[in-house]
């Protein structure tokens, strides 16, 4: 059985052995703020959510993930659909995403109905990655 729900703060080991990009203190806040979410297949989770407000106001995935031995079975697309339906009940009109231009995510993101809208290239050199591309989608 699929359950998502908000994240937890037990939810620590599970969360940073997926998502290494998040700081520690800012995986409370995300628990406080109820801005992360974890999915669950029969009690065992295997893939998570997170998002921020992108200009204060416009919800922003910023990581989508499924533990590699649970992708292509739909966890993805669920986790999707649920923050959706949540954003729309708190009333947001529309929302963003992104992923590396090199990632096979923006056809994924396209399929559930993002469109482009932009990008841009990060080029200091302790930095430096494959162009940002952004989706966005009216809810």
């Amino acid at each position: 059985m699929t359950y998502i729900r908000y994240l937890e703060k037990s939810d620590k080991s599970f969360w940073f052995r997926l998502d290494r990009h998040l700081p520690e203190t800012e995986f409370e806040n995300k628990v406080n703020t109820k801005r992360g979410y974890v999915l669950l297949e029969n009690n065992v989770p295997v893939g998570l959510l997170r998002y921020n407000l992108f200009w204060d106001n416009i919800p922003f995935c910023t990581m989508l993930f499924v533990d590699p031995k649970c992708q292509k079975k739909g966890y993805g697309t669920k986790l999707m659909k649920h923050w959706e339906e949540d954003m729309k009940s708190q009333r947001y009109g529309m929302l963003l995403t992104s992923t590396q231009v090199d990632e096979t995510a923006q056809h994924f993101y396209r399929k559930l109905g993002y469109k482009d809208c932009g990008g841009f290239v990060i080029d200091i050199p302790r930095y430096v990655q494959p162009m940002e591309l952004f989706l966005i989608k009216e809810i």
